[in-house]
Parts: C-alpha cells; sequence; structure tokens
C-alpha cells in the first residue's frame, strides 16, 4: 500500500509486481484527493450522488478485502457484505483516519496475497449476484487485480470531483 508520502509498494518483479505498482499508483491518487480534509468534509455530499470521499474510501476497503477473499477461498461463495450498501456511506461516528487505516491494511492483504500466488492464470469461480449471468462465471486473479485497477481508478476520479466540488482542490494541484 502507498503511504502518506504516495511512495508504490515494493516491487515485486514481472507481471505481478506491474500490475501491484498499477494498483499502487491510483491508490496514491485517491489518497491525495483525501489530503488534508476532516471528518465532516470526507462526510459531505457535494454532488447530487450519495457518495462521499469517505464512502469511496469504504467502498473501496471493502472491494480490496472482497475480492482477495474470492480469490483466496475459489469457492465461488458470496463474501459476507459484498452486497451491503452502508459500504458506500461514512456514518455518523466514522471517523477519516479509522477509514484511512482500513484502506491501508486492506490494500496490504491484497499485495501480500497476489505475492503468494503461484500465478496469475489462476481461475476463480465468481459469487452468484443479482447482475450475474445464470451460469457460473470464472475470472484469473489477473483479471480480477485488473478489475481492482479500473475500480480504483474509477472511483479516484469521482473523488477528485467532489473534491474540487468541496474545497476547489483537485489531485492535480494538491500533487
Amino acid at each position: 500500500m502507498t503511504t502518506s508520502s504516495q511512495t508504490p509498494a515494493p516491487f515485486l518483479p514481472g507481471e505481478r509486481g506491474e500490475l501491484l505498482h498499477a494498483l499502487a499508483e491510483q491508490r496514491a491518487l485517491l489518497l491525495i484527493t483525501v489530503r488534508g480534509i476532516t471528518d465532516a468534509q470526507a462526510a459531505e455530499r457535494t454532488t447530487v450522488s450519495e457518495l462521499t470521499l469517505g464512502g469511496i474510501l469504504k467502498h473501496l476497503t471493502r472491494g480490496e478485502q472482497v475480492w482477495t477473499q474470492i480469490m483466496a477461498k475459489g469457492d465461488g461463495e458470496l463474501p459476507d457484505g459484498m452486497l451491503d450498501m452502508e459500504q458506500y456511506r461514512m456514518v455518523e461516528g466514522e471517523a477519516l483516519a479509522e477509514l484511512l487505516e482500513q484502506y491501508t491494511a486492506a490494500a496490504q492483504r491484497t499485495e501480500e496475497f497476489v505475492a503468494t500466488l503461484p500465478g496469475l492464470d489462476q481461475s476463480v469461480p465468481l459469487p452468484k449476484t443479482p447482475w450475474s449471468p445464470p451460469e457460473t462465471v470464472y475470472w484469473s486473479a489477473r483479471r480480477i487485480l485488473l478489475h481492482l485497477i479500473r475500480e480504483t481508478a474509477q472511483h479516484a476520479g469521482h473523488a477528485d470531483i467532489i473534491r474540487e466540488a468541496l474545497d476547489g482542490a483537485s489531485t492535480t494541484a494538491q500533487r
């Protein structure tokens, strides 16, 4: 995981290292976006969307936890909380510092788990969700990592828009 100084994760050789490095870079951009804000700002809606900076952090944390669990178990079962809508909201009593610690811990677990995989071609059955096709779908660990990169990049962009509407700051301006 990247730290507050935005240092990418230790680099592993090969494709695995490249994918983890790309994910770490997207995480670092997200962390720039939430730099210097208060708990109240992290919970504030600034667009017509329900998304908040704290909610995005919670969702990405849960996403890393869930996808790592899906790869680790490989049983096609739906992880607890995968469809919980509370993962998108920062609720009363939650603190940004706490959410950042949880995000850092989830990212570290993802990186540690991926480092132990025998290969990225490992095929994993996906859990059934309301939007899944009726047949079982399998993704490789590589595709799951690519999904995490895409999801993190997409939500880092959302976070940038929310932050800009919040106080005029943007990821680019804060670097």
